[in-house]
C-alpha cells in the first residue's frame, strides 16, 4: 500500500453559540447560521471521520487504522493506545460566549465515563476587537467560594479573563475552568474525548425556550481551584518547527512557512498539519498536495520524508 496525506470530510456541529465564520473564513461547507464546530479528525463514537481523498476515500479512519495500525498511527502510538486514535482536531466559531465549563482528568473520566480525559489547547485564528476568553481563577479559590459565586450568579467575578488576538495559544489542562468568548475562531487540539461539565450558561434558552443541562455536582471534583497560567508564548522563526506545547498527550509546533524545506520524522507517530493562514504544498513521494487556510491534513506515520512549501502559518501536531 502506498500511503499518502489524508483529508477527511468535516463533521459539522450546530451550537446555540455558533455562527457562519467557519464558512466565510475557513471555507467549510456549512448550511446553518449557528454552526459552532467543524470536527476535522475524530474517532469519537458516532462521529468517526471519513476519508475525503485518494484510495481510502469513503473509508472511516477506524477502518484504515484497523487495517494498518502501525503505518497510520505509528509504532509508538499503536503500542501505547492500541487502535484508538488518541486525538481530536476541531475548528470552533463562537458568535456568542460559550458556556463556562471544565473537563475531567484521565482518572476521573475513566471512572465515570470509561473515557479519556480532555486536555486541550486553543490557537486563536481570528478575534473581533476586544474579544476575550475565560481561563482559570483570578486567585486560588475553593469549592465553597466557587459555589457561593455560582449560586449568586457572580461567578465571573472570580474568573480570569484574557483579551486575545490571532496567534495566541492557551493550554487548558484538565480541571481548568474556561469559556471561549464571543467573536473568536480557534483551532482546538485535544484528547479523544467529548466529556464536558457545563457549570454556567448565562441563563440562555434555545429556540424552544429550553435551557441546557448543567453538571454542577460532577464539576466540583473535577475543578482545579489553584490559580494557573494557561497562555503560552512561543518563537515564530521562519521555516523551522517552533515548539508551542509539549505535554504527555501531544506536541504542537508552529511553522511560519516562507520557502521550501525538507523534513524527516520517525515512524513513531502520525503527524497532523492545520493551516492557520495562507496556503502550502506537501510534497511526498514525488506527488504534491495543495492546501489552504482551514485545511487539516493527517500524514500517516509511514511517511517519514516530505517537503513543505508555500507561504503559510501551520500547526504541526504529533505524539512524542
Amino acid at each position: 500500500m502506498l500511503f499518502y496525506p489524508l483529508q477527511f470530510e468535516p463533521i459539522l456541529k450546530e451550537r446555540i453559540w455558533g455562527g457562519t465564520k467557519l464558512k466565510t473564513l475557513l471555507n467549510k461547507p456549512i448550511t446553518s447560521e449557528i454552526t459552532g464546530e467543524s470536527w476535522e479528525i475524530s474517532t469519537v463514537a458516532n462521529d468517526v471521520s471519513v476519508v475525503a481523498n485518494g484510495d481510502f476515500k469513503g473509508k472511516s479512519l477506524n477502518d484504515i487504522i484497523d487495517l494498518y495500525p502501525n503505518e497510520i498511527l505509528g509504532t509508538k502510538v499503536y503500542a501505547q493506545f492500541g487502535k484508538q486514535f488518541p486525538l481530536l482536531f476541531k475548528y470552533l466559531d463562537a458568535r456568542e460566549d460559550l458556556s463556562i465549563q471544565v473537563h475531567p482528568n484521565d482518572a476521573l473520566a475513566e471512572k465515570r465515563h470509561n473515557s479519556f480525559g480532555k486536555t486541550e489547547m486553543w490557537y486563536v485564528l481570528q478575534a473581533d476587537e476586544n474579544a476575550r476568553l475565560i481561563v482559570g481563577f483570578k486567585e486560588k479559590s475553593s469549592p465553597e467560594e466557587y459555589l457561593t459565586h455560582l449560586n449568586n450568579k457572580t461567578l465571573l467575578d472570580i474568573l480570569d479573563t484574557k483579551k486575545v488576538q490571532p496567534g495566541d495559544v492557551f493550554m487548558l489542562n484538565t480541571g481548568t475552568i474556561h469559556a471561549l468568548g464571543a467573536g473568536i475562531v480557534i483551532a482546538e487540539i485535544q484528547q479523544t474525548s467529548d466529556i464536558t461539565y457545563r457549570v454556567y450558561d448565562f441563563d440562555r434558552v434555545d429556540a424552544n425556550g429550553n435551557t441546557r443541562e448543567l453538571h454542577v455536582d460532577l464539576a466540583l471534583e473535577a475543578l482545579n481551584y489553584e490559580k494557573t497560567e494557561a497562555q503560552r508564548w512561543y518563537e515564530k522563526q521562519e521555516n523551522v518547527s517552533n515548539q508551542v506545547i509539549q505535554c504527555p498527550y501531544f506536541t504542537t509546533n508552529f511553522i511560519k512557512l516562507n520557502d521550501t524545506f525538507s523534513k524527516t520524522k520517525t515512524a513513531d507517530s502520525f503527524c497532523v498539519f492545520m493551516c492557520m493562514e495562507g496556503d502550502f504544498s506537501l510534497n511526498v513521494n514525488g506527488d504534491s498536495y495543495r492546501y489552504g487556510m482551514g485545511s487539516t491534513v493527517l500524514l500517516p506515520a509511514a511517511l517519514t520524508d516530505f517537503q513543505l512549501s508555500g507561504q503559510a502559518s501551520l500547526l504541526e501536531i504529533y505524539i512524542s
